[in-house]
């Protein structure tokens, strides 16, 4: 077992992903401000690898410690620009289960990120896979408040070249600054939400 050095956590890495998108696939600037997507990620041990374990409690109860964690890095790599859309995702290694990388991932992880965005109203969509070091994985947005709103329906890849290991789990969250470049499929808008926009 490798010693926690945060909270109940062993965490050997954190991870830092920025892209700014200015003109859409076909060349047309920019509709407004460029698109920024942030990733933010932490690969963790995981100390169910290897074995079935019934309950995770131990490893679900502790993770609002995460959640803040990320939410206090993600205000940093924002840098005061807001969040509209967001996403999380897992990668576990191979000598895990799926179901260790969503332990990490419930509401008790993920509403301290959505205190640090100023609030979410919508449930953040979630995806996971198992898989090892450089795994390419697509982690879904949403608008953080309504999820019908279609200009923010949107995907940001992520690698990370070393993890998960075989005795890890990588938990990553994923933001975006505002929806798609010319985003023009109708719909609910962003400025047009009421309440948790599903009316």
């Amino acid at each position: 077992m490798k010693s926690p050095n945060f909270g109940p956590y062993h965490i050997r890495k954190w991870y830092l992903q920025i892209e700014d998108t200015l003109a859409t696939e076909s060349g047309m600037p920019a509709d407004g401000d460029p698109l920024r997507k942030i990733v933010v990620g932490a690969v963790l041990h995981n100390p169910y690898a290897g074995r079935h374990e019934d309950n995770l409690g131990a490893y679900i109860e502790p993770s609002n410690l995460l959640g803040a964690e990320f939410g206090r890095r993600i205000r940093d790599a924002a840098a005061g620009t807001p969040i509209e859309s967001y996403g999380k995702a897992c990668l576990v290694g191979a000598d895990g289960e799926y179901e260790h990388g969503n332990a990490l991932l419930t509401t008790v992880f993920a509403n301290p990120v959505r205190d640090a965005v100023g609030g979410g109203q919508s449930w953040v969509p979630s995806t996971g896979k198992r898989g090892g070091p450089g795994t390419v994985i697509d982690i879904p947005l949403a608008h953080k408040d309504a999820l019908y709103v279609r200009s923010h329906y949107d995907t940001v890849s992520a690698m990370f070249n070393d993890a998960p290991n075989r005795d890890e789990v990588l938990i990553a969250f994923a933001f975006a600054t505002r929806g798609r470049l010319h985003a023009r499929l109708g719909g609910l808008k962003a400025s047009e939400i009421v309440g948790d926009g599903l009316n």
